[in-house]
């Protein structure tokens, strides 16, 4: 799937069917249900969780907790819009989940 019909499914009522936990995180951020996308992240381990975790932090506004998550993803705050993060994550999650 590309990000183009991922923003797709924003229209539909729940995320695509076979979507990995963090990019129904994402999704659930676009429909504007941050405390969904939290507790999705909050139970995915790992790198990549850390950097979703640490985007949904940043877009609240608690950028020491989104500092802490950047650290543990071993990255940093990005220098781009919330928006281009958004779309950064969900592309780079969509190019790991469709079958090469």
């Amino acid at each position: 799937m590309k990000i183009d019909e991922f923003r797709q499914t924003l229209n539909a009522d729940a995320p695509p069917a076979g979507a990995g936990a963090l990019l129904q995180a994402l999704w659930h951020d676009a429909k504007g249900d941050w405390q969904r996308a939290h507790e999705i992240t909050q139970a995915v381990k790992g790198t990549k969780g850390a950097r979703v975790h640490a985007y949904l932090h940043r877009k609240e506004g608690d950028l020491d907790n989104a500092g802490y998550w950047h650290q543990r993803a071993g990255s940093s705050i990005p220098e781009l819009t919330l928006e281009q993060e958004w779309e950064t994550l969900t592309a780079d999650l969509l190019a790991e989940e469709t079958p090469k």
